[in-house]
């Protein structure tokens, strides 16, 4: 069985990335807006900092207070957004209950959208037009094609209908010329319909939900889920050794998706410069 590390497809955007880098009249410039100090949100804020740093870009962090005040936010989100200097924003989600995500999302840019938190750009991924898809779901897809997996004609099943991952990764994958089936929590028969599947995404969000009696002989699983057992290990939505015996290729939890998604970020500044500039590397 063969690994689908993420490392491999992270490091070679990067290298891309720095290489265009050097064709700018700036490195392009990224905001991290985040709410609170969530553990998760500063790990992963640490990571793409990283990230940037590798591929030759640069950012900023805003962080506010857990109870700040709606408007306040509102109102520094839209200084943010409306910077020259700021090529692309990241907000943490999800926001605390005092500050409506909707709001939030009208307020954003899609130009610097670059997680596709607003309507305008979910509505671009589903119309196919150009725009910025969620960057775990577009990690999905390039970790796939690092490693050569076909799409074009096969059977994709996605476990998982979160706009986040499972709607926009489908679309995603339509895109591909798939043919994509989206399960969920209501889906009849689906250890029969993950069956069928030359590709499955786990992405339901259950610990180990997945084991290999949903599993086609020979298929490539992407498991997308996080979780903490109780020994404090990391495990994803797949049960690793079970669904091992029956696919060909498996991304690990930690080291597969996880690694791609802020290099798919990266990727997503960078082009934000280019529109917004007019430069081209």
């Amino acid at each position: 069985m063969i690994l689908l590390k993420g490392a491999p497809a992270a490091r070679k955007i990067t290298e891309e990335l720095a290489e265009r880098s050097g064709c700018f009249s700036r490195r392009p410039c990224i905001a991290f807006v985040r709410v609170g100090e969530d553990p998760d949100d500063l790990s992963y804020e640490r990571a793409a900092q990283k990230r940037m740093e590798k591929a030759g870009a640069s950012y900023i962090v805003r962080a506010f207070e857990k109870d700040v005040e709606e408007a306040v936010f509102l109102n520094e989100l839209k200084k943010i957004n409306d910077d020259p200097e700021t090529d692309g924003v990241l907000v943490f989600r999800p926001l605390p209950k005092n500050i409506s995500e909707a709001k939030a999302a009208a307020v954003m840019r899609p130009e610097k959208d670059l997680d596709c938190m607003s309507d305008l750009s979910l509505a671009a991924v589903f119309k196919g037009a150009e725009g910025f898809a969620p960057c775990t779901a577009e990690a999905v897809l390039a970790l796939l094609k690092s490693y050569d997996v076909p799409l074009c004609g096969k059977r994709v099943v996605i476990v998982g209908r979160s706009l986040v991952i499972g709607k926009p990764a489908a679309m995603l994958f339509l895109q591909e010329n798939a043919t994509v089936t989206v399960c969920h929590s209501k889906t009849e028969n689906l250890k029969e319909i993950c069956r069928e599947a030359d590709v499955l995404v786990a992405a339901v969000g259950k610990q180990e939900m997945i084991d290999g009696s949903y599993i086609k002989e020979g298929a490539a699983v992407v498991d997308v889920g996080i979780h903490v057992k109780e020994d404090g290990s990391l495990c994803g939505d797949c049960n690793f050794e079970s669904v091992s015996e029956k696919a060909a290729m498996l991304s690990p939890v930690p080291g597969g998706v996880g690694a791609v998604t802020t290099a798919v970020l990266a990727d997503h500044l960078f082009r934000a410069y280019e529109a917004l500039s007019g430069e081209k590397a």
